[in-house]
């Protein structure tokens, strides 16, 4: 795959599966349903103040009439709950947020009755299409786990690479950042990435291919690994970097966007369902990519 565009064709050739969104009275993400439905890629369970999300959804081209969406009226302070329980009766593959705060809504995925927890750690998971590269590169963790454990980050990997795996990839290739290529003891990223390495090579973490230490940029160029001496299946091949804090994949995600004018689709990973949390700054585009990577990851 070289073009998120690629997840949206993919798609169109597939039975359409539904999405409900949570708290939908949103224009931006109204946009974004608009803009799927014309592809035909899913349909929509829009929760919320009916007249609200009806008038808005109106205002920004949608035929509610259509077959391809339904509105269900709750509470405002209610929709995050009847959106994950529209996931976990079956009546929908993906739970999106919309004009609700980002803990409600994982509130809600976490409920012990009706939510969508498998005990596995959740992390966020960016796929991310770079002008001038060759090829589209994963990124985790920039929005769950700040300073992740040892088995946090074998768990975000396994996130990860479930994710690439179900979009296309095979046994796609794991990058462990640090800010050098060798285990030293004064540096826990570096301890970290090494013992992940060998656990991926003791068959603890399958379906992939992971090394590290690696600095990003013998991460992802060959040239610059050529340089340091590495000889790695990983080294300047990576489909997915993952870091060690989530300032590092912060400041990576947000360095892609402003400075290279990448475009990016990002889910939640590791619910029993894929999880869109798209920021109000994300456009109607980026919005999406990322319900289009979180359809092809759902297992539903």
């Amino acid at each position: 795959m070289k073009a998120l565009k690629e997840l949206i064709h993919h798609l169109e050739q597939q039975p359409s599966k539904r999405i409900v969104i949570a708290q939908a009275a949103d224009y931006e993400v109204l946009r974004a349903v608009k803009q799927a439905l014309d592809l035909g890629i899913a349909s929509f369970l829009l929760t919320g103040n009916q007249t609200k999300i009806r008038d808005m959804a109106v205002e920004s081209g949608i035929d509610i009439e259509s077959s391809e969406v339904e509105l269900l009226d709750c509470p405002e302070d209610q929709s995050a709950n009847e959106a994950v329980k529209a996931v976990s009766e079956g009546k929908a593959h993906v739970v999106m947020k919309g004009h609700i705060d980002t803990k409600a809504l994982l509130k809600a995925v976490l409920n012990k009755e009706y939510g969508l927890r498998t005990g596995r750690v959740l992390s966020h998971v960016a796929l991310f299409e770079v002008p001038n590269q060759e090829r589209m590169i994963f990124l985790t963790d920039s929005a769950m786990n700040i300073s992740p454990t040892l088995e946090e980050k074998s768990q975000i990997i396994n996130n990860a690479v479930d994710v690439a795996i179900r979009s296309g990839w095979v046994r796609p290739k794991v990058a462990m950042l640090a800010a050098v290529e060798v285990v030293n003891p004064s540096m826990q990223a570096t301890i970290d990435a090494a013992a992940l390495t060998q656990m991926n090579r003791r068959g603890q973490i399958k379906d992939c291919v992971v090394d590290g230490p690696l600095a990003f940029d013998n991460a992802v160029s060959k040239e610059a690994a050529v340089q340091k001496g590495i000889e790695s299946e990983v080294a300047g091949a990576a489909d997915i970097l993952v870091v060690p804090t989530i300032e590092v994949a912060n400041a990576l995600y947000k360095s892609f966007m402003y400075f290279a004018d990448a475009r990016v689709a990002g889910i939640i990973s590791g619910a029993k369902a894929p999880i869109v949390l798209t920021s109000r700054s994300d456009s109607a585009e980026s919005k999406v990519y990322s319900l289009a990577l979180a359809l092809r990851s759902s297992t539903n």
